[in-house]
């Protein structure tokens, strides 16, 4: 052991009696404290060990300033509270010495550029259309002499496919296969398909069947271009122009498959009614588009945490039309929040809930915390979470830490939520930091 680890270890000693004299709870607040932290420029921090010790804080002040300090090195009271003051973009390490010698902690910081976006609530119309041709059931047809086939099924297609070529060219029209098959079938030749599945593309051949009681050319397959229904805008970010919402990714409703997006339309929407959330059953809202000749923004992407994609301005009504800074994941905590949501109209509401759990993640995943609607208000208006309130912007202390995503079915008044750095991650307008993509590779 060298002398360096021997001082180290002294420290923990001499600052575990410390603790033991004085409280029991500031030991476990430095067993708690990470190892790591991320802060945005501009967005001030305070850390809280809460030990009757003194140390010497040494860090880079152009990166990060303690206690407003410009020094690198600067003396504090550990019984009260570090405020971090983050300036430039970067990383630099702050170590803790106690009484100037001995080392305590070592704690990495990376600071990134703010970023502020408008909460949203609105509650938004959906149209979209897939990149190719979507593969929802088979049908059997019944050929001269009464045999019933399925040409799409015996040439390997299946249920969830994409269909996004034929004969060569791109395909996203349901109207224009119909015309495709129906001459290929007088023809007598096959359609060469390529299909994408699970992010693989496959080629597949199928030779149309006449329906004999249809009297027409048939591939054996139901199909569909296209989706559309409502949801709730998460966030708008004016300054990159680009939007966010559902915080859960579209699917097909017959093949429950991720819908792989063509091109989409965002527009308004307005709450006519609620169904009512109730044990065992998820309620919903019941909403009409509305001025679908305005269309808002487009729909580029379709990912787990939601849809994104451009956006000249903030749809109104809005609650607030002022930025709000944003929270990294391990910001959030249990404790009480609000979430922004309408109910009727147009009109955007606050509503109090409790985050009841908050799960360390450090990479993404949907199900960040769980959430509890405690308004009294909103549950005897909705009964808790219904369909459509996915993407309400969850508020947690003036800063967006997250989207509603899904009710629990046995208790609507309860949900999941997720993180909103993941869906800014996907919105393209929040960057992983060096440490993730370190983790990453």
């Amino acid at each position: 052991m060298n002398s360096t680890e021997r001082k180290r270890w002294f420290g923990l000693v001499l600052v575990f009696f410390v603790c033991l004299v004085g409280f029991s709870s500031p030991f476990q607040h430095y067993a708690a404290f990470p190892t790591k932290l991320r802060l945005f420029s501009g967005q001030q921090k305070k850390l809280h060990y809460e030990m009757p010790v003194h140390a010497v804080v040494t860090v880079d002040p152009d990166v990060v300033r303690v206690n407003g300090s410009r020094k690198a090195s600067t003396e504090v009271n550990l019984k009260n509270p570090l405020s971090l003051f983050p300036g430039r973009s970067g990383s630099t390490e702050m170590t803790l010495k106690l009484f100037g010698s001995i080392p305590f902690k070592t704690v990495r910081l990376t600071v990134v550029p703010d970023l502020k976006v408008i909460p949203g609530g609105q509650t938004i119309g959906v149209k979209v259309k897939s990149a190719g041709i979507m593969v929802v059931g088979h049908h059997q047809v019944r050929v001269t002499g009464g045999a019933q086939v399925s040409p799409g099924q015996l040439g390997g297609i299946r249920l969830g496919d994409l269909i996004v070529s034929v004969n060569g060219g791109r395909l996203n029209d349901v109207a224009k296969m119909a015309s495709i098959v129906e001459k290929a079938g007088e023809a007598g030749t096959t359609l060469k398909l390529q299909v994408r599945r699970g992010g693989q593309l496959l080629r597949k051949e199928i030779r149309p069947a006449y329906d004999s009681e249809d009297k027409a050319w048939r591939l054996g397959l139901y199909i569909r271009d296209s989706a559309a229904g409502v949801g709730t805008l998460t966030f708008y970010a004016p300054d990159q122009g680009v939007y966010g919402a559902l915080g859960h990714v579209i699917t097909d409703m017959d093949t429950q498959s991720p819908i792989e997006v063509g091109e989409g339309q965002v527009v308004q929407s307005s709450v006519t009614s609620i169904n009512k959330s109730s044990s065992g059953e998820p309620g919903e809202k019941r909403a009409q588009f509305i001025r679908e000749g305005k269309v808002l923004g487009n729909v580029e992407r379709n990912t787990a945490f939601g849809i994104f994609g451009r956006m000249k301005e903030l749809p109104q009504p809005a609650y607030a039309g002022e930025p709000v800074p944003v929270a990294f994941a391990e910001e959030v905590k249990e404790g009480p929040a609000e979430i922004l949501t309408v109910v009727g109209g147009q009109r955007v509401e606050r509503f109090d809930i409790e985050i009841t759990h908050v799960s360390k993640q450090t990479s993404p995943a949907t199900k960040g915390m769980v959430i509890k609607i405690t308004d009294k208000k909103l549950l005897a208006q909705t009964g808790g979470i219904v369909q459509g309130m996915s993407g309400s912007p969850i508020i947690q202390d003036g800063k967006l830490v997250g989207a509603v995503t899904h009710v629990f079915v046995n208790d609507p008044s309860s949900g999941y939520g997720c993180f909103i750095e993941w869906m800014l991650r996907d919105a393209g307008i929040l960057l992983q930091t060096e440490s993730q993509k370190l983790k990453a590779g």
